[in-house]
């Protein structure tokens, strides 16, 4: 049962972030691991944690120093995916059920990644990055926004990914608690056919949105029900500040970042500055508007993007349902701790929210927005997850703002290749390449995308996919509209065969006569 104070909220916002673990945004929140405001534990570092590298010397944790070159860490993207996630967290590539993790695999795996990626050609890696960057961690110093965030409301420290692996997966369960078998990003479908927690709140009549930072929304393109949904239901993240000043946002609402490799989404190694300003202007949006005081405001990251983190994930996640995914795993298991913060009037400052019983994953939020607006349980897997609404505390909204005078951070630094195109990017031309419309000479067939060898060149190609598909819809639901069968056409009963015309009068009459 949910806490009665969940009535109060009438908007739920979740802004989903790239790639980060728990440890390298948060971990050293609190110095002593207790917060001074609750006194509720914190897990966070104590700074004798380590792994060990190729030789087995010992790396340890290390703070990040807060200055404007170091916003591009660990320096290159690390690895991802199942079977990274399965060497960091075990050191083999077939952890034994049941087994702990050790977490003690992440220089390792850094080392192999950059090595990867620099025999491959790619731009991405920053000159001179070593295996050992993978144990700096950034400070409240390094990332006052998310900090001050995190201390003046709440911070969840025991937030898993739903499953132990990258990308796509993990917001495919954040959206529709399921991901339908499929654990690579690479093997991901082109759209889901499940129902998401969009489609379920149509079904409520509940409203809700998805806004793109700067270009139509890629969630939209990922389930059926979300895809050709009305453009009511869509916009740029200038639409979602307007609506939030007016207090007229849906009751709930994902923000997407900017995907490319110049954007805000804090994708290692992208700009963690450029993300701690999205974080602010996201949430003065909120703060500023007219539904602040019933407003719930929840900042995720999808999944931990091969970074370190020393909390093991737990297994006994309950299965979406019954089918074994691929490479055999059988989503018993979450993934690693990523960090999330919870920002609402009705939150005590200084709160470490965990959940009374359960394992709390993106599905969570999914469990709370259905307990709230009364929405059927998508999967097995939120159906059993546990909410988050105990994080509500309070009866009379807080009026305090804990980022008064808090500087967003400045990068000096730029990614290495920021203007080609983004893995993300990428995702989501061949996505728009793929909607069902038809060419010029009208047949449906799928559209084959020029060279894309900018982001911005990627950027034109979906605005110019989108306009169209948007003015496709128009066309089908007008036809639909317009559309008179004639009724010759329509079913009805087959005709009688065989049957004299005095016992077809009978039947009509409801039976034989009496003799």
């Amino acid at each position: 049962m949910a806490n009665e104070l969940l009535d109060s909220v009438d908007h739920v916002v979740q802004l989903m972030l790239e790639n980060r673990s728990f440890d390298q945004m948060l971990g050293f929140l609190y110095e002593s691991n207790v917060s001074p405001m609750t006194g509720q534990p914190f897990a966070g570092l104590t700074g004798n944690e380590s792994n060990p590298d190729d030789t087995g010397r010992q790396i340890a944790v290390y703070k990040i120093a807060p200055s404007a070159d170091t916003y591009l860490s660990p320096g290159a993207n690390p690895g991802e995916g199942y079977g990274n996630t399965n060497l960091q967290l075990f050191s083999s590539d077939v952890p034994v059920a049941n087994e702990i993790p050790q977490n003690k695999g992440f220089v390792i795996n850094f080392k192999q990644a950059i090595a990867t990626d620099l025999s491959r050609g790619y731009q991405d890696t920053l000159p001179g990055t070593l295996a050992s960057q993978i144990m700096g961690m950034y400070t409240p110093a390094s990332v006052p926004i998310l900090s001050s965030l995190a201390k003046g409301f709440a911070v969840c420290d025991q937030w898993f990914a739903s499953v132990p692996t990258e990308t796509f997966p993990n917001r495919a369960f954040a959206n529709a608690a399921t991901s339908l078998g499929f654990v690579a990003d690479k093997t991901t479908p082109k759209i889901y056919t499940c129902p998401s927690i969009f489609g379920r709140l149509s079904d409520k009549n509940v409203s809700w949105a998805i806004y793109g930072y700067n270009r139509d929304p890629l969630t939209r393109l990922d389930y059926t029900d979300t895809r050709d949904a009305d453009e009511s239901h869509f916009g740029h993240f200038r639409d979602f500040q307007e609506k939030a000043a007016n207090g007229t946002l849906p009751a709930y609402t994902f923000l997407e970042p900017s995907w490319a490799s110049s954007g805000n989404s804090q994708h290692p190694n992208y700009d963690v500055a450029l993300g701690e300003q999205l974080i602010h202007d996201a949430y003065y949006a909120l703060r500023n508007g007219k539904a602040w005081k019933s407003t719930l405001f929840i900042i995720t990251y999808d999944e931990h993007g091969g970074n370190y983190d020393h909390v093991a994930p737990p297994w006994h996640a309950t299965p979406p349902d019954n089918s074994i995914g691929e490479e055999q795993f059988d989503f018993t298991r979450f993934g690693v701790r990523v960090p999330a913060v919870l920002v609402s009037p009705l939150i005590a400052k200084g709160t470490v929210f965990r959940a009374r019983a359960g394992t709390i994953d993106h599905t969570s939020l999914l469990k709370t927005i259905e307990l709230r607006w009364d929405v059927q349980a998508l999967t097995a897997r939120d159906s059993a997850a546990p909410d988050i609404s105990d994080v509500l505390t309070l009866k009379s909204p807080r009026t305090d703002d804990p980022l008064a005078g808090i500087a967003v951070p400045i990068s000096s630094g730029a990614h290495p290749n920021s203007s080609q195109p983004s893995h993300i990017d990428l995702v989501q031309a061949q996505k728009v390449a793929a909607l069902p419309m038809r060419n010029e000479k009208g047949i449906y067939n799928a559209h084959t995308p020029p060279a894309l060898l900018t982001s911005d060149e990627v950027g034109d190609y979906i605005q110019t996919r989108m306009a169209a598909w948007k003015e496709h819809l128009q066309h089908l639901r007008h036809r639909r509209a317009i559309r008179v069968v004639p009724k010759s056409a329509i079913a009805g009963p087959p005709p009688v065969k065989n049957v004299p015309a005095k016992a077809s009068a009978l039947r009509k009459k409801g039976g034989r006569k009496k003799r």
